[in-house]
Order: C-alpha cells, then sequence, then structure tokens
C-alpha cells in the first residue's frame, strides 16, 4: 500500500517484500501476480515493468541508470527495464538500462543481463548468455 501512495502501479495479487528497495515507486508497474523478492533493489530512474505472473528473486538489483562513459563529465544517462509476463529472474542477478527479459524468459542466479534476452529462453552468467530454452506449456515439456 505504501509504495502505491507514492505512485507506484500495484496489479492484484502482486506481492512486494518488505526488505525490497525501490528508489523511485512512481517509475514502478507490476503486473497481477507478479513479485520483488526479499531484498530487491529497484534504482527506478527510469521506469521499471515487472509483467503479469513474473518473480524478481532475491537479491536482485535492477538498474535503470548509468553514466555516459564517453563524456568527460560522466552525465547520468536512463533507460527502462521490462520483465515480460511469467518471466523469472533468479537469485542475485543484475539487470542493467533498457533491457527486456522477454515473456516466459529465464534469467540464471548471478547473471549479468546487459542485453534483451528473448522470450522463452534461458540466459547464464557474466555477461549473460543464452544456456537453454524453455517450453511454452506442459505439452511440449
Amino acid at each position: 500500500m505504501l509504495l502505491r501512495c507514492f505512485g507506484a502501479r500495484i496489479g492484484a495479487g502482486a506481492r512486494v517484500y518488505p526488505s525490497a528497495r525501490v528508489w523511485a515507486p512512481w517509475n514502478l508497474v507490476m503486473g497481477d501476480g507478479s513479485c520483488l523478492g526479499p531484498g530487491v533493489d529497484c534504482y527506478s530512474v527510469d521506469s521499471i515493468h515487472v509483467g503479469v505472473g513474473a518473480t524478481v528473486s532475491q537479491n536482485v538489483f535492477l538498474c535503470t541508470a548509468s553514466h555516459d562513459i564517453r563524456s568527460p563529465g560522466f552525465e547520468l544517462k536512463t533507460a527502462p527495464i521490462r520483465i515480460g509476463a511469467y518471466a523469472w529472474v533468479a537469485a542475485g542477478a543484475y539487470v542493467g538500462p533498457a533491457v527486456i527479459v522477454g515473456e516466459g524468459a529465464v534469467v540464471g542466479a548471478r547473471a549479468c543481463v546487459f542485453k534483451n534476452v528473448p522470450p522463452w529462453t534461458v540466459v547464464g552468467g557474466n555477461p549473460a548468455r543464452q544456456i537453454g530454452v524453455r517450453s511454452r506449456s506442459q505439452e511440449e515439456a
């Protein structure tokens, strides 16, 4: 409720654990049934959208800002993050600015994601690389 008071748009049945931190709640949108786990850090200088049924596990860092390394003044640059419906960002992962984690995708524990993750794929490592593919239904498994 407190996040909603500061402008976050939280869907029905969405869960935000008490230890999750949200830098600018007005930039957070969570779909129905989504989750921000314990210790998640949303550095939401730009928008963060967590899709329907998506899970962001413990100690994940979602970072929408960085600095322009080509500039002598290191000016701040921002870009949104989008976590697709039914995606899972596993424990301790880092997701950087302008990243889209596709629908049903999985970001492995401790992965560092700097590029978009296609729908229904599994990525891991630093930098994150595709390590698998998920099926879209139980029949395909």
